[in-house]
């Protein structure tokens, strides 16, 4: 069990919800993992994962956040992550959005955006900027469903176990 609780998010009293740990780390990649499996991908600690070895320092030390969903049998099923882009501008970008693909459909999800909406709002975020893989068709619907916007603008990566593209998503709060 992670050790900072949180409110259990809108909906879904079942999970528990915390702010991640560096002692969730294995936890957490397991889950990503298991998601990037479905597209034929895995996790790459020295490219573009990296942050995935200090969630500490990479999300609540550089002042933003790292969340995960436990069910009942302490399994981190769901995650979620806000990060500063620029002060200046307040702007910040959403990380790790990623669910057990046996609770997708049912809400879950939504109520893990919401919680990063707010959460950026509570901040005095104006804008959320982030790119996502080509790849993951299911969750740009998703994502435009939430309202946000894209233009199909994609960028190359080649941090992976194979090159893939990137298309950006923005939605001003």
């Amino acid at each position: 069990m992670s050790s900072l609780p949180l409110p259990p998010l809108k909906g879904f009293l079942e999970f528990a919800v915390y702010s991640a740990q560096n002692s969730d780390k294995d936890r957490v990649m397991a889950l990503i993992e298991s998601c990037y499996q479905e597209h034929g991908d895995q996790i790459i600690l020295n490219g573009d994962d990296s942050d995935l070895l200090n969630l500490e320092g990479n999300y609540r030390g550089r002042a933003g956040e790292f969340i995960i969903v436990e069910d009942q049998q302490q399994t981190i099923v769901g995650c979620h992550a806000v990060v500063p882009l620029d002060q200046q501008f307040h702007a910040c970008t959403f990380k790790r959005l990623y669910l057990h693909k046996s609770l997708r459909g049912l809400g879950l999800g939504q109520a893990l955006m919401q919680w990063a909406l707010d959460w950026a709002r509570s901040q005095g975020f104006q804008r959320v900027e982030f790119w996502s893989d080509t790849r993951f068709e299911r969750a740009h619907k998703f994502f435009l469903k939430a309202g946000f916007l894209t233009e199909n603008t994609t960028r190359k990566m080649d941090d992976g176990i194979q090159p893939y593209s990137e298309f950006f998503f923005w939605i001003d709060l």
